[in-house]
């Protein structure tokens, strides 16, 4: 027997069991883009390696510890997994001059690549969903996709989502805050550990992002960015929050909040939950205004975000929101394999009509007993059983046989349909 295979270390399978509930919030997500006129966007999942080293940071841990690359061996490109999907958006928009005309709301889904070790939330293979609004400027914008994520949490039923925000300010304030930092660390060296010597000089705002508490004391103490705002990012980050009290929405202000990529700048937020352990952040973004001309591109202002949907869909499920399996709206028991013929049109002309029938189905002249069939359609979930039997055929006809007790806990009686009147009868199978 030849070897077993298996997924790649990190790399799931999606089995029919959990997509259902995939494709019930892939459906919540594209209803709520659609209300506030974002379109879809699809972009490949491989890109050139020096779109994410250029666009991502080459200090990065992205770039520098957990993307996928490799040579291409036919052309030697140099070509990556996408590890994210912002990068590629911008990409994609520069390519095919989408902004041309104006301002572009823009949304994606799909499988993203990091080489992470493998933990609830967190796996090599992960699905990310992202709303990206190009060349829109004002403060409006970013609380406009601030507030698609709490219509979201909302529509989904979920609790105890917390909003933190910051502002990263604009390139020249970082540089000073940059070198303040730097002073500051350096004269701590004996507290910080490997990770934070090695960021010191190349990334030093990722330092403040640690968890090691022995660096606490020191990050806490360590120069404020928001004291190198200059008017203009103060007042950026100032209406942001106008229109989000103007809403009621609740944040912190976490003025140690980073992100880790090097594109963003000004307002940066995360949403974030203490019921998936060290994985709390399930939405994040911000602006990121210079991306565009760090691909090539002209100068565009940008603002976005994503959500890991294996997060979400960890966070629904602890908190008992996932909606039930879908089930059939009919099961259709056919006690001889040689009445197929005559029974598989009508089931057919059933589905045309929106009716969900699910056949039972064996090798022939073996279909299997009434009892075992009328198991298989319990089991299905199914409201209805279909019974094409010999006697019902004959008459042309379908027996209906309800398998649910209504809501007076009995059992409707079993009725007799024309097949010839399915058109009229049929819709009424439809669960409600």
């Amino acid at each position: 027997m030849a070897e077993k295979i298996t997924a790649v270390k990190g790399m799931n399978d999606i089995t029919p069991e959990t997509s259902a509930h995939w494709e019930w919030l892939e459906e919540q997500l594209r209803t709520l883009m659609q209300r506030y006129g974002y379109r879809n966007l699809r972009t490949p999942i491989v890109e050139p390696t020096a779109l994410f080293v250029r666009g991502l940071g080459e200090v990065t841990d992205i770039v520098e510890k957990e993307m996928y690359s490799f040579t291409d061996r036919l052309n030697g490109e140099e070509l990556t997994l996408r590890p994210e999907n912002t990068a590629g958006v911008v990409r994609a928009a520069v390519e095919h001059a989408l902004i041309y005309d104006g301002g572009k709301r823009l949304y994606y889904m799909g499988p993203m690549f990091r080489h992470e070790r493998p933990q609830r939330g967190r796996y090599r293979q992960f699905h990310q969903f992202g709303a990206e609004a190009l060349g829109f400027a004002g403060p409006d914008v970013d609380a406009e996709l601030i507030l698609i994520a709490c219509d979201l949490w909302k529509a989904l039923g979920l609790s105890g989502i917390s909003l933190e925000l910051n502002s990263l300010g604009q390139p020249a304030e970082r540089l000073a805050h940059r070198q303040a930092l730097i002073k500051h660390l350096s004269q701590h060296m004996d507290v910080l550990d490997e990770e934070a010597r090695r960021r010191l000089h190349s990334n030093p705002l990722r330092i403040l992002d640690t968890k090691n508490p022995d660096m606490q004391a020191v990050v806490e103490a360590a120069p404020r960015l928001m004291d190198f705002l200059g008017e203009a990012s103060l007042a950026h980050f100032n209406g942001l929050r106008a229109i989000l009290d103007a809403h009621g929405v609740s944040y912190r202000i976490n003025p140690r909040l980073v992100r880790g990529m090097d594109y963003y700048n000004l307002s940066v937020f995360e949403f974030v939950t203490t019921e998936l352990g060290s994985q709390g952040t399930v939405c994040a973004g911000g602006r990121y205004d210079g991306l565009f001309e760090q691909i090539g591109g002209k100068a565009a202002p940008a603002v976005g975000w994503a959500l890991g949907m294996e997060r979400i869909l960890e966070l629904l499920k602890s908190q008992d929101r996932l909606p039930a399996d879908p089930v059939p709206d009919a099961y259709a028991v056919v006690p001889e394999a040689a009445s197929m013929p005559q029974v598989m049109p009508v089931l057919r002309e059933l589905r045309a009509l929106g009716v969900n029938v699910q056949m039972h189905a064996a090798a022939a002249q073996a279909m299997g007993s009434m009892k075992s069939q009328f198991k298989k359609a319990d089991g299905s979930g199914a409201r209805v059983a279909l019974i094409f039997g010999a006697d019902e055929l004959a008459q042309g006809q379908v027996a209906v046989k309800p398998l649910r007790a209504d809501q007076s806990g009995s059992a409707p009686a079993q009725t007799l349909q024309p097949l010839s009147g399915v058109a009229q009868w049929g819709p009424g199978l439809r669960a409600v």
